[in-house]
């Protein structure tokens, strides 16, 4: 999914059962440039070899997604997300719970995202923060939220088809993501007649026999209420087995495109958000340099 928003742009994807091994492999083979666009490199390029690098090739910020716990990668910003919707379960460390560090791991974090903030109530959002704040007092807190944008039909990514398409209509949704519970709501939101769930497990790889459930589900349906139903996936889903959702013909099949929001906080804005990650990574720039 990642590949295909950016394509055109000089973000490279690195894919890899060990992420900072991936990281690190990125920039030996490209190099990476400091604010400065002072050029550095691991290997030792040749003159020649360092002028035919392009800027495009050179790397200025690494992204490493679920990378707290690497505590042996050296970090010049560490971003934290909570899940709103599911910030510390029973407080307890896996495998009794699902924490990977206890909640004082929070005084490393250099900003806080408390993601699906619109889909739970002020109290909890005050209770989250409290909670952050009790740990590093400091630390700028930010609100997200999944914005949905518009569906389009698989096999034509370009295609937009507004939010309203599935006002009244008789929906199955299908998902194998983390939180299935937060495309249920933002779906609700947008008023369906009926709406019926099929959840997996996160990161499922579909495959006919679940193409099968579904269609049963889906007959099911249409019988019941004497409609064609309309087949709701996530994006995530779509792009992670985007061949098999064409077993569901003729049954109409819609992705919902959505986009993550900074939700406008005591003064926290996306352009506040922008200017305290760039401040901090000068700061850590110097302190290295």
């Amino acid at each position: 999914m990642l590949q295909r928003h950016l394509q055109g742009t000089y973000a490279k994807i690195g894919i890899g059962a060990n992420r900072a091994a991936t990281a690190s492999s990125f920039l030996e083979k490209y190099g990476y440039v400091n604010f400065h666009g002072i050029y550095h490199s691991k290997r030792l390029f040749s003159e020649e070899k360092k002028k035919n690098l392009s800027n495009s090739d050179q790397i200025g910020a690494a992204i490493l997604d679920d990378g707290m716990q690497h505590l042996s990668v050296w970090r010049d910003l560490e971003i934290v997300m909570i899940n709103a919707m599911m910030p510390w379960g029973n407080h307890r460390l896996v495998p009794l719970g699902p924490l990977r560090e206890p909640l004082t791991a929070l005084g490393r974090a250099d900003v806080v995202i408390i993601h699906h903030a619109d889909l739970v109530q002020e109290k909890d959002i005050k209770a989250l923060e409290s909670s952050v704040q009790k740990v590093k007092e400091s630390v700028p807190i930010f609100l997200t939220e999944m914005a949905p944008l518009h569906f389009f039909k698989p096999g034509d990514v370009s295609s937009k088809i507004p939010l309203e398409a599935v006002k009244n209509k008789i929906l199955l949704c299908i998902s194998g993501i983390g939180l299935a519970d937060s495309f249920i709501r933002r779906i609700e939101k947008m008023g369906p007649g009926y709406l019926d769930r099929l959840d997996f497990s996160d990161h499922h790889l579909f495959r006919l026999k679940d193409i099968n459930v579904a269609r049963t589900r889906i007959q099911a349906l249409e019988f019941r209420f004497a409609a064609k139903p309309i087949v709701v996936v996530t994006e995530k889903d779509y792009d992670r087995s985007p061949g098999i959702l064409e077993h569901l013909e003729p049954y109409e099949v819609l992705v919902v495109c959505c986009r993550l929001q900074i939700m406008p906080h005591h003064e926290r804005t996306e352009n506040s958000f922008k200017k305290i990650v760039m401040d901090l990574f000068r700061r850590y720039e110097h302190r290295c340099c």
